[in-house]
C-alpha cells in the first residue's frame, strides 16, 4: 500500500517536472517546439476506437488522478511519467500519442514533450463539445444531416442512447428532456450553471454536471459515431438517488422522471420560493378541494350528524405540479364473444375531465377517505402528462393495456381552467414533443420515445440504439406513458408538427 502510494507521488511529480521540461529557455526550447509542432506519430491515431462516454478510469489502477486516453487503441492510463501506466503502454506497444483527459493536452511518449497540431481539435471537440449562443439558436431551424467518422448519417439531438442493460426506463426520459429547448439550450452552455454554489460535499451537483455533459453529446454535430452511452449520467443517477435507481434493474420511468426533475431543481439551486430552469419550463398551478367523508361503516344517523361538523366541509388550497397524472378507466375482465380480449380505448379529453373542476374522485388513506377535485390555475409552457398504466397491490404489479386517443396538435386546455385564469392566459393550446411508450409486461417489458425533430418538423421513434422516422398517425396506437406537451406562441397556430 504504501509503495503504492508512494509510485503515485512519483508520477504526479513527474507529471510536473515534465511540463517544466518544455518550459526551458535557450536552445532546449527551440528543439521541444520543433518536436511539438512535427510529431511523427500523428497519423497512428485511430479515430474510430476513441469512445469518451466512459468513466474516465485508468484502466490498470482504476484511478482518476491525471488520467490519459491512447489515441492508437482508446485505452485509458495514468499518468506520463517514467513508471507511470501510460509510459510502459506506449513502451510495450509502440502507441505514441496521449490525449490528457482533463487539461485537453496532447503528448508523444516515451519521448515526453506535448503536440500542438490544428488537426486534433476534432478529438478534444468529441471529449468536450462547445456550443456558441448563435449555433444554440439555430438548432430549431435547420434540419441537416451531418455524417459521423464511422460514415452514419445522423441528426443532433435525435441520437440513440446505448442500453447498457437495463436502463432504458432512464434512456427515454433524458431523450425526452434533451428535446425540451429551454432545457436543452440551458444545458448546453456550461455558463449558466457552473457558478451555482452548493454546500460542501454535496453529490447532488454531479447530477447537474453529468447531465450537461450528455446534453452535448446528444446535439454534438461532430461526433464520431451516431449514438451516445450515458454511461456517467447513469452512474451519477445511482450515486445520487443511493442506488433506487439501478443501470442493472428495469425501473418505472415515471418514478425515475419525477425524482430526476425534483433533484436536477434542487441541485440547481432551486427551493419552493426560488426557480430554477426545471420549474420555469415545467411548473403549473392547481386549486385542490378535498372533503374528508365518514367512515362506511357507520349508521346513517352518524354519517349525517358528522358531514356538517367543520371537519367534514370542503377545503380549498393551491399546489404547484411539475406533471398533471392522468387516470386510465379500469380495463374489461372478461373476454368477449369471440374468446378475445378488447383492447379499450379512451379519447384523452376523457381522462383530462379530472381536472375541470367538477369531477370528484375519492382517494383512500389507511385510516380516512377523501373526495377530492381538481382544477388549474396556471398552465407551464412545457406540459408533462402521466398517463397512470400500472396499479401496485401487496402481491403483484398490474398494466392496464387501454389505449389513449389524442391528438398530436392544438390540445386547448382552456376548460379545466379557472374563470380567472381564463381571463388571463392568453395561449392553451398545446402540441405535443415527446412521446414515451411501455411496451410488454409490466415488471420486464421495454420503453421507447417518439420524439418531434423542431428542425425538420419530423417525429423519429428511438429505442436504445435505433432511431427510425415514424408516422405521427402510428403515434396515437402506442401505449402512450409518458407525454410533453409545447405550448404555442401568438404566432404559432398555423405551424404544423404533423411531419406530413
Amino acid at each position: 500500500m504504501v509503495s503504492l502510494k508512494r509510485e503515485r507521488e512519483v508520477d504526479l511529480d513527474d507529471d510536473d517536472n515534465e511540463d517544466g521540461v518544455a518550459a526551458k529557455v535557450g536552445r532546449g526550447h527551440a528543439v521541444e517546439d520543433r518536436r511539438s509542432r512535427h510529431c511523427p506519430y500523428l497519423d497512428t491515431i485511430n479515430r474510430s476506437v476513441l469512445d469518451f462516454d466512459f468513466e474516465k478510469l485508468c484502466s490498470i489502477s482504476l484511478s482518476h488522478i491525471n488520467v490519459y486516453a491512447c489515441l492508437i487503441c482508446g485505452k485509458y492510463f495514468q499518468g506520463r511519467g517514467l513508471k507511470s501506466h501510460a509510459y510502459t503502454h506506449s513502451v510495450q506497444f509502440t502507441h505514441h500519442v496521449f490525449l490528457n483527459l482533463h487539461t485537453l493536452k496532447f503528448y508523444c511518449l516515451p519521448d515526453n514533450y506535448e503536440i500542438i497540431d490544428s488537426s486534433l481539435e476534432d478529438i478534444t471537440y468529441v471529449l468536450k463539445p462547445t456550443f456558441t449562443k448563435q449555433h444554440i439558436a439555430g438548432l430549431d431551424k435547420q434540419g441537416k444531416l451531418y455524417r459521423a467518422y464511422d460514415g452514419t448519417t445522423y441528426l443532433p439531438g435525435i441520437v440513440g442512447l446505448n442500453n447498457i442493460k437495463a436502463n432504458d426506463y432512464a434512456n427515454v426520459v433524458l431523450q425526452a428532456f434533451s428535446n425540451v429547448p429551454p432545457l436543452r439550450n440551458y444545458f448546453l452552455e456550461e455558463e449558466n450553471y457552473r457558478g451555482i454554489r452548493r454546500p460542501p460535499g454535496d453529490i447532488m451537483f454531479l447530477l447537474v454536471q453529468r447531465f450537461g455533459e450528455l446534453m452535448r453529446k446528444l446535439w454534438n454535430p461532430r461526433n464520431f459515431k451516431a449514438h451516445v452511452s450515458p454511461h456517467e449520467m447513469l452512474q451519477a443517477v445511482v450515486l445520487c438517488s443511493k442506488k433506487n435507481f439501478q443501470i442493472t434493474k428495469q425501473g418505472d420511468a415515471v418514478d425515475f422522471m419525477t425524482w430526476f426533475l425534483n433533484a436536477l431543481h434542487g441541485a440547481l439551486g432551486g427551493t419552493k420560493k426560488k426557480p430554477s430552469i426545471i420549474t420555469k419550463a415545467f411548473q403549473g398551478y392547481m386549486r385542490i378541494f378535498s372533503k374528508k367523508l365518514p367512515h362506511p361503516d357507520l349508521p346513517p344517523e352518524e354519517k349525517e350528524a358528522l358531514l356538517t361538523t367543520d371537519e367534514y366541509q370542503e377545503q380549498m388550497s393551491e399546489s404547484s405540479f411539475l406533471f398533471l397524472t392522468l387516470d386510465l378507466p379500469t380495463a374489461p375482465l372478461y373476454k368477449d364473444e369471440k374468446e378475445q380480449l378488447i383492447i379499450p380505448q379512451v379519447p384523452l379529453f376523457n381522462i383530462l375531465a379530472k381536472f375541470n373542476g367538477s369531477t370528484e374522485k375519492e382517494y383512500k388513506t389507511y385510516k380516512e377517505n377523501f373526495l377530492k377535485r381538481f382544477q388549474l390555475t396556471k398552465l407551464p409552457p412545457y406540459l408533462i402528462f402521466c398517463i397512470k398504466r400500472f396499479t401496485k397491490n401487496n402481491f403483484f404489479v398490474e398494466k392496464n393495456p387501454t389505449i389513449v386517443n389524442f391528438p398530436i396538435t392544438n390540445v386547448d386546455l382552456r376548460e379545466y381552467l379557472t374563470e380567472e385564469a381564463q381571463a388571463t392566459e392568453k395561449n392553451t393550446t398545446y402540441d405535443l414533443i415527446a412521446n414515451v411508450v411501455h411496451d410488454g409486461k409490466p415488471t420486464e417489458g421495454a420503453y421507447r420515445i417518439h420524439v418531434l425533430h423542431h428542425g425538420t418538423g419530423k417525429w423519429y421513434e428511438m429505442q436504445d440504439l435505433q432511431v427510425t422516422d415514424i408516422l405521427p398517425q402510428m403515434i396515437t396506437l402506442s401505449e402512450a406513458y409518458i407525454q410533453i406537451w409545447k405550448r404555442q406562441e401568438s404566432n404559432d397556430g398555423r405551424n404544423n408538427h404533423m411531419g406530413i
